[in-house]
């Protein structure tokens, strides 16, 4: 099932350094932010301000900055992400942009961590499209501060007594896990995070700004660049060239064969799946179409 792509400002997901791997077949990892979002896609719309290749000419890594009432995203496309790497170097910034991508986290150093987005689709908008994701963006920060008000009456808090108050599955289940990992959240920090992003949609606040000007976004420390991919494992190698002996007919290798013939080679359920992660973190392969996986 394909995950759904959350509504979230840059101030919560830069707050985030909790990374978890799913259940499942094909475990997907989600990033928690301190409010319990738990987000393996995103949807985001801002105004990219710079785009610069950080690769070369023959292997080019687009980065993108992209900003929203409350802070900066940083996103990340390169070969395995040819569609959204096309569409970023085509850009003329600064111009407003829609984002779909994949939640990432990155630790350059032990506690240290930047969030940032790999892309699946970029598109150039407009203001309108914009102004419509903050005032949803601002729903959905909404319901994840009730919710989060309701988790700090609980002792103990479970996902069940969540349920109970009305709060879904999903979000329940970061909840838990935010608390267990952040503590206790500060929810004045967030509500005023929600007050100024829908100040900034009332008209008066724009005259104040200046008709053409753009959100001010806070000037983040900037992410140290990705670090070249590291070889591939004993198990990666094999995994390597499972996907690429099953990829037949040039549309990737499935799931299910990748599964079988790993294990005749001697690379267990858990290991495989740990193989895929990394290898599509070092862009090794990629996923041209749902459940499958083909070589770079």
């Amino acid at each position: 099932m394909r995950e759904v792509a959350w509504r979230l400002f840059a101030g919560e997901y830069n707050d985030a350094n909790l990374e978890v791997e799913g259940t499942g077949e094909r475990a997907p990892s989600y990033v928690v932010t301190p409010l319990g979002a738990k987000v393996n896609r995103i949807f985001v719309v801002g105004v990219i301000t710079d785009v610069e290749n950080v690769g070369t000419d023959m292997q080019p890594m687009w980065r993108a900055r992209v900003s929203d009432p409350t802070g900066t995203f940083h996103v990340y496309a390169g070969q395995y992400q040819p569609e959204a790497a096309a569409a970023l170097s085509k850009l003329k910034p600064p111009v407003f942009g829609a984002i779909v991508g994949k939640s990432r986290v990155y630790s350059p150093d032990p506690g240290t961590v930047y969030t940032s987005i790999r892309p699946e689709a970029i598109k150039e908008v407009d203001e309108r499209v914009r102004d419509f994701w903050i005032l949803e963006a601002c729903r959905s920060l909404r319901k994840r501060l009730d919710a989060m008000g309701e988790a700090q009456k609980m002792d103990p808090l479970t996902k069940d007594g969540l349920a109970a108050v009305g709060v879904k599955e999903a979000l329940a289940d970061g909840i838990v896990q935010a608390v267990a990992h952040y503590g206790k959240a500060d929810l004045s920090r967030y509500t005023a995070m929600l007050a100024e992003s829908l100040r900034y949609l009332l008209p008066e606040f724009r005259e104040d700004r200046g008709s053409d000007a753009e959100p001010a976004a806070p000037e983040p420390q900037r992410p140290p660049e990705p670090k070249e991919p590291e070889e591939p494992t004993a198990d990666e190698d094999k995994v390597l060239e499972v996907v690429a002996a099953l990829d037949k007919d040039g549309k990737g290798a499935p799931w299910e064969g990748i599964l079988d013939a790993a294990g005749k080679a001697g690379v267990a359920k858990e290991k495989l799946e740990e193989a895929i992660n990394s290898l599509l973190d070092k862009g090794l392969i990629y996923e041209p179409i749902l459940g499958r996986m083909k070589k770079i």
